[in-house]
């Protein structure tokens, strides 16, 4: 399908959606189980989060632990609107005190952002020079957080545009995982200015998903997702449960389109080199 000789084996485009992104740690520990780790990632908004951690060398489960023991649920200031709703400085806080230099360069793996630049109303996606400052604008959702000035341009949430980055790293990985923890369906109950606003930006992002689905070799998207606010990392565990649960029960799936014998095989020669 992809006759191109790319560098990297597996790659995964994780995609925003607040809590539900938590579910990007399920699906990396399942794979990780069957010996899949993804070595280029690709994110935006919650999914840029995860990612970057991922790919500064936290193993999954540490990454959950790092949400749940920070309770990002309370982690953000409330205060009054001066552009953005939300303060980021905590989440700020959490970049600096578990990623000790702000460099995409200084990452164990490559590493790609979606951001949208307000000022060209343009996407754009980020993989080199400062990193916190491009995680923080890309998981800047418009209104309820603060955006991020950088250069003298105004830069919010990469799901706007681009929820599921994948044409940053299509070309340089043999086989594309996407995970899009924001399952479109009918709601039946809409009501109050706060599930409007929820339900207005998943319709947005899941059209802006729609060509970068076709694009991935193998596709994760839990329906379950659609029980989860943006802010419930309260529920960190189930959120996680649902990835890890999704990926095992299509983990066969998986192995159709991957050579399973060549996965164990790359599995024990690492093993080997390791001893």
């Amino acid at each position: 399908m992809h006759s191109k000789i790319k560098p990297y084996k597996f790659g995964i485009a994780l995609s925003g959606g607040g809590a539900r992104g938590i579910v990007h740690i399920g699906v990396l520990e399942a794979l990780h189980k069957y010996g899949i780790r993804p070595e280029i990632i690709s994110g935006a908004s919650m999914g840029a989060l995860v990612g970057v951690f991922y790919a500064s060398g936290f193993e999954p489960l540490q990454i959950l632990e790092l949400v749940k023991s920070n309770k990002m649920v309370k982690m953000f200031k409330w205060q009054m609107p001066s552009g953005g709703l939300i303060d980021l400085k905590k989440v700020l806080s959490l970049l600096e005190d578990n990623i000790k230099t702000d460099d995409f360069s200084s990452l164990l793996k490559p590493f790609f952002c979606s951001v949208v630049n307000l000022n060209s109303g343009r996407s754009e996606i980020k993989n080199e020079g400062k990193l916190f400052q491009w995680v923080l604008a890309s998981a800047s959702i418009p209104i309820i957080f603060e955006p991020q000035i950088i250069d003298g341009n105004t830069y919010v949430d990469g799901g706007i545009l681009n929820n599921l980055p994948v044409d940053c790293i299509r070309d340089q990985c043999q086989i594309l995982i996407g995970v899009h923890v924001n399952h479109n369906g009918v709601e039946e109950n809409i009501s109050g200015i706060k599930n409007i606003a929820e339900r207005t930006f998943q319709l947005v992002m899941s059209q802006n998903v729609r060509e970068s689905l076709t694009k991935c070799d193998f596709v994760i998207e839990p329906p379950e997702t659609r029980q989860y606010s943006t802010f419930d990392f309260k529920k960190a565990d189930e959120i996680f449960r649902i990835g890890y649960e999704e990926t095992e029960k299509r983990i066969l799936e998986m192995f159709e389109t991957v050579d399973l014998n060549q996965v164990i095989q790359e599995k024990m020669s690492r093993a080997i080199k390791e001893v």
